[in-house]
């Protein structure tokens, strides 16, 4: 099976900064796969490159087997590439449904506001936010912020989904709930790079998990073998958690 994204030797610098350093990375249609790693490890930059943000210094991004690296965000995005941001932004002054609808238009996916709107309203149902669509963004909880912002990527029509952290302030409530609506997101048939600190998460839904520790790329398996590899357990996870794990699964 050919990957539906592929990075190839992907380097990344800011002055004397190296973000990323020949980093190579596959995702295959359907599958999701986890990124972690320890604060300013490069994970959201990748997603940065991946989506046009920045150009990559060195490497080749590929995306249904076409060089994507250098294109503008918005032609990437109706390429079938969206993603949700770390730190939730929406447009405070307009209306939930607005939001959304605005992720629509963008990415090309309607060609009417009116359209773009009833777009909208079919993703709003499925995050659970229907009855709030008339409702000022700025008014939700983070919760419902964060439901926001999964909507607006949904909008977009993308079969590459990128996940910066959808879980991060969630209660043990709240964090079941994402859990629901991503897999049923992948029985769609969509493809998931989600970027995830809570380990729970990453172990329950990901087939592979790949780690990053400055800006290099320390491991790449399942997630059964990241939580005892060696690298890892130094760099992020910690030898406590590794032991945990090693007697969840005796």
């Amino acid at each position: 099976m050919d990957p539906l994204l592929r990075l190839q030797g992907v380097t990344i610098r800011f002055g004397g900064l190296t973000a990323l350093n020949d980093v190579s990375l596959d995702l295959l249609p359907g599958e999701i796969v986890g990124l972690i790693g320890p604060n300013g490890a490069g994970k959201t930059t990748l997603v940065n490159l991946v989506t046009g943000v920045y150009p990559p210094t060195a490497g080749r991004i590929f995306y249904e087997g076409k060089r994507i690296d250098g294109l503008k965000s918005h032609l990437i995005s109706r390429r079938g590439i969206s993603r949700t941001f770390q730190v939730v932004q929406p447009f405070p002054k307009m209306t939930v449904l607005e939001n959304v609808a605005a992720g629509a238009l963008f990415s090309g996916r309607a060609k009417s506001l009116a359209e773009a709107k009833e777009r909208a309203m079919e993703f709003l149902r499925f995050v659970g936010l229907r009855e709030s669509a008339q409702a000022p963004a700025a008014a939700l909880t983070l919760a419902n912020r964060k439901s926001l912002e999964l909507a607006k990527s949904l909008a977009m029509g993308p079969r590459l989904l990128l996940l910066d952290e959808v879980m991060a302030g969630l209660n043990p409530v709240e964090i079941d709930r994402s859990l629901t609506l991503i897999q049923q997101l992948l029985k769609k048939g969509m493809t998931i790079l989600l970027i995830e600190h809570i380990m729970k998460v990453v172990m329950s839904v990901c087939s592979r998990v790949v780690v990053l520790h400055h800006g290099q790329k320390i491991a790449d398996n399942r997630p059964a073998e990241v939580v005892h590899d060696p690298l890892v357990i130094k760099a992020y996870l910690g030898s406590r958690f590794a032991s945990r794990q090693g007697e969840t699964g005796r």
